[in-house]
């Protein structure tokens, strides 16, 4: 069936055929989930449901996204594990361990290029990773850090880290990679926090376009929590970005681990969407029934990729908004939503955020 979504345009399938598709692959993976993983089968049964009922997606089970930390969940043999994504954790706090089967890292690298695609063409460009390359030491146990910049890097060619081992920025490394490719398009890459504090920071002490990226597309995620608690919004982000280097083209994206690959990119707009693979549902936080647009609450994110683990309906741990569905002004189809932040007293988790902790 994962044929359809691959068939379908990232953003062009209204509500009543995207939910049609929706509820039928999630259903499925319910049923396979249920099936192959008796841990999951034990808490649908616990919750009464059973696997062959036919509801719409809003009325299917939905595990706390926390539960990934606290026990393993796989729907395929060992032997069929091929890699091990881990969430990112403050020192001693757990880390979820997702469980990848070849086919699911395959579907889950499909989809980040179809979505992605859709924002910067199909065409690789040259890239920048902001970041260090120790982050991709393990290739089998890999942080969603380094899982980021791994998904990430299909889209570039001749590739450098903007940073050191020390977290330091290779000045004089960076302006020979931008003199090499001078007038062409530049892709960059990072986590939001790590990006302000050791990419933005390091350029305001040098004078104005001292690095000219205004060519530039930088797509980030991750860490607003740190840049909340220092009262750098959305908006101060992206202004200290362009006046310091000049980088206009800036996209944010909503994801986690547990759901790799379905990212929910941000348009021209400020609006993060919803794409073909995916889904959110907004629920009360007081009895978690839906909320309509306009109402904050608690974020459920749908998937249609999990095949080797039960993660398509989870219930996360963050606070966010739905702005509309099919009627953004950017054109794309589908949900659309802001984040507000982690719920209070959730763990702090991002992928840069918890890098800030650490040091």
């Amino acid at each position: 069936m994962m044929d359809v979504f691959f068939e379908k345009g990232v953003y062009e399938s209204a509500k009543e055929e995207k939910q049609t598709l929706l509820q039928e692959r999630l259903g499925q993976l319910t049923r396979y989930h249920y099936a192959h993983c008796p841990e999951y089968q034990g808490m649908l049964d616990a919750l009464r449901f059973s696997p062959e009922n036919d509801v719409p997606c809003s009325d299917l089970p939905f595990l706390p996204v926390s539960l990934f930390k606290k026990m393993k969940l796989a729907s395929v043999p060992d032997d069929q594990i091929v890699r091990v994504l881990t969430s990112s954790g403050t020192s001693g706090q757990a880390v979820s361990r997702i469980c990848l089967d070849g086919e699911t890292a395959r579907l889950q690298q499909q989809a980040l290029a179809r979505i992605v695609s859709s924002f910067i063409g199909t065409k690789r460009l040259p890239m920048i990773i902001l970041d260090c390359p120790s982050v991709l030491r393990d290739r089998e146990k890999i942080s969603a850090r380094g899982a980021g910049i791994l998904g990430f890097s299909v889209f570039g060619r001749q590739r450098i880290f903007a940073l050191d081992d020390d977290m330091k920025l290779d000045l004089e490394g960076v302006r020979r990679f931008l003199k090499e490719h001078a007038g062409e398009r530049i892709l960059l890459f990072g986590f939001t926090f790590m990006i302000w504090q050791y990419f933005y920071r390091e350029l305001q002490k040098l004078p104005p376009m001292t690095l000219d990226l205004s060519e530039g597309i930088l797509i980030h995620g991750g860490g607003w929590k740190k840049l909340q608690s220092e009262s750098v919004s959305p908006q101060a982000f992206r202004q200290g970005l362009a006046q310091a280097c000049g980088i206009r083209q800036v996209h944010d994206y909503y994801g986690m681990a547990e759901q790799t690959g379905a990212i929910c990119m941000e348009c021209e707009c400020g609006h993060l969407h919803t794409s073909i693979f995916s889904d959110v549902i907004i629920r009360d936080p007081q009895d978690l029934t839906v909320c309509g647009p306009g109402k904050r609450g608690i974020i459920q994110v749908l998937s249609v990729l999990p095949g080797s683990y039960p993660g398509h309906s989870l219930l996360t741990e963050d606070e966010g908004t739905l702005l509309g569905e099919d009627d953004c002004p950017c054109g794309r189809k589908g949900k659309y939503f802001i984040v507000h932040g982690r719920i209070k007293h959730a763990e702090v988790r991002g992928c840069s955020d918890t890098y800030g902790d650490g040091v």
